[in-house]
């Protein structure tokens, strides 16, 4: 088997030079203990494999008892090629099998959106009586305003927000830094949490996190995660979330907000990543070949033949 001490320096090699967060390191550490253990099934070492190896390795995967679906099956291969370049680097190896492999596709799928009017009442569903629903108002505010991943919420500090300047500094994936446009709304909402209600939960004043939990710690993906919940089924709405940042890009599209624009916003690499949200039905663009194209097939359309 790999020695842990490689693993170990494969971790610290994602970590520091490709500055990966701690899931994205634990996930492809996982991956490449699952490939250790199926090259040790066939007296392979991990290290030496090769591209049909890999090949095999990952059709295993895919048509296993509990079959996988592509983007997972990609994540393993992702992991794969940064675990064999780490051993190019290392000197363990000579080449990376995994580069001319390429990633399976599957079916595309839109994210799931709420309309503005959805949000608004899943927003005004939340009980401002204790200092734990102004803070859940002023959560979700601020990551529908901003368009925020669940881990960037959970990893806000205060010296974070200017709110005199109306903006927030994220630190999203990849320890990219971006500075985000804060609306009114979500900012008078943070400014009544900061003064009224998270006062009355932080329990030693040196906590620096924005948002925390009843016991005055830092609040958890998890504890996030419960209370959308607990909103989203007292309003009887489908969501995650996630799906408030999935609105949010797709109302600025919706409201003519450029596409690099909401590119920056969302802190995407890849605007391709971003071009997901720019999904019309197909009813508006058969309206709009109708209205604007010379054969759209109005039946009205004066006839030029002569």
């Amino acid at each position: 088997m790999v020695s842990t001490t490689v693993l170990d320096r494969f971790a610290d090699y994602l970590r520091v030079e490709l500055r990966l967060s701690q899931q994205t390191v634990e996930t492809y550490l996982r991956e490449c203990v699952g490939a250790e253990v199926y090259a040790k099934d066939r007296s392979l070492e991990l290290s030496l494999l090769t591209t049909a190896d890999v090949i095999d390795y990952l059709l295993h995967r895919q048509h296993a008892d509990a079959p996988l679906d592509h983007r997972t099956v990609a994540k393993g291969l992702s992991a794969l090629r940064s675990f064999f370049q780490f051993c190019v680097l290392e000197g363990l190896r000579p080449d990376n099998p995994a580069t001319t492999i390429s990633s399976p596709r599957g079916e595309h799928r839109l994210p799931g959106v709420l309309s503005v009017e959805e949000v608004e009442r899943l927003l005004e569903q939340i009980d401002l009586a204790s200092p734990g629903g102004v803070r859940d108002r002023a959560l979700f505010e601020l990551i529908y305003s901003c368009g925020l991943r669940i881990s960037e919420a959970v990893d806000l500090e205060l010296y974070n927000l200017y709110l005199d300047e109306g903006l927030v500094l994220v630190r999203g994936k990849g320890d990219r830094e971006r500075l985000v446009p804060l609306g009114e709304e979500a900012a008078r909402w943070v400014q009544r949490y900061l003064a009224e209600a998270r006062p009355c939960l932080v329990k030693v004043a040196s906590e620096r996190a924005v948002f925390v939990n009843r016991l005055g710690g830092r609040l958890s993906r998890k504890g996030m995660w419960k209370r959308f919940h607990e909103l989203t089924r007292a309003v009887g709405i489908e969501a995650k979330v996630h799906t408030l940042r999935h609105s949010f890009a797709t109302h600025l599209l919706e409201g003519g907000a450029d596409l690099r624009a909401v590119q920056e916003l969302l802190g995407h690499a890849d605007i391709g990543t971003t071009q997901i949200y720019t999904h019309i039905d197909t009813e508006d663009l058969r309206a709009y070949h109708q209205q604007y194209h010379p054969r759209g097939g109005a039946a009205d359309r004066e006839d030029s033949s002569v």
